[in-house]
């Protein structure tokens, strides 16, 4: 299991939401760029990375950050925010990015998805935001009916590699992951999940760390890592340490 650092950018900043919503704006660093390289240099594996922008948005609006970021970071990156269409994950993934992540569109469009997997096969991440089993579309700002155990099935047929799980509702609050949850998802799907949302102290890692026996691969941490409430560096030692070591 791994620790991802995320890298969430909005109007040229690097910036933390609470609960996704757009007016809880932290402003963490005016360069990008620079905090990238800093948890590279602590150890970070991969690198998760949002345009928050191109989320509310619907379409990519960080691009010149991002394709520094890409250039330079000797690590995978997985990207996601305001990618809705063929041409988007094309332009993407040309500079050299390993995986894209598709949220909104994966309940919308799921035939896009289906195809984006075929062209692109172990390139394709989807986002499952959910609150209270509900997913949640359009960076956040809508709850639809659909339980997220209800897609994951048709994810397995199309090749998806990963799925990150986020609960909205412990999202950049630093209240620790939701483990409930994040087992119900693990349990229905042998596609390996990427947790997300609340983990704020070296405690939460070690809480969600038993989950990687039933196929939990990683997870994100955002805030904790910028406020200091999480080492990064303690908490890639102790997972190398304590839990199987392996890509997804």
């Amino acid at each position: 299991m791994i620790i991802i650092p995320a890298v969430d950018i909005k109007g040229g900043r690097c910036v933390r939401l609470r609960e996704g919503r757009a007016d809880t704006e932290t402003v963490f660093s005016d360069h990008p760029q620079e905090m990238a390289r800093q948890w590279i240099e602590q150890g970070a594996e991969r690198l998760h990375i949002i345009d928050l922008d191109g989320a509310f948005e619907k379409g990519p609006r960080n691009s010149s950050i991002i394709k520094e970021i890409v250039k330079t970071a000797p690590v995978p990156i997985q990207l996601g925010g305001g990618i809705r269409d063929l041409k988007t994950v094309e332009s993407y993934l040309s500079l050299g990015l390993a995986q894209v992540i598709l949220g909104t569109v994966a309940l919308k469009e799921p035939s896009l998805v289906q195809e984006v997997c075929r062209l692109f096969p172990g390139q394709v991440i989807v986002s499952l935001d959910a609150r209270d089993n509900r997913i949640a579309v359009e960076g956040w700002t809508e709850l639809s009916e659909m339980d997220p155990i209800d897609l994951v099935k048709s994810y397995e047929d199309w090749g998806v590699r990963a799925i990150i799980f986020t609960d909205i509702s412990r999202d950049g609050t630093q209240k620790g992951p939701s483990i409930p949850s994040t087992r119900r998802l693990t349990q229905a799907t042998r596609i390996p999940v990427i947790a997300a949302g609340g983990i704020a102290t070296l405690a939460d890692v070690q809480s969600l760390a038993p989950l990687a026996a039933g196929g939990l691969a990683g997870m994100i941490t955002g805030r904790a890592i910028y406020s200091g409430s999480l080492n990064l560096a303690e908490a890639i030692a102790w997972l190398k340490k304590n839990t199987p070591q392996g890509g997804f």
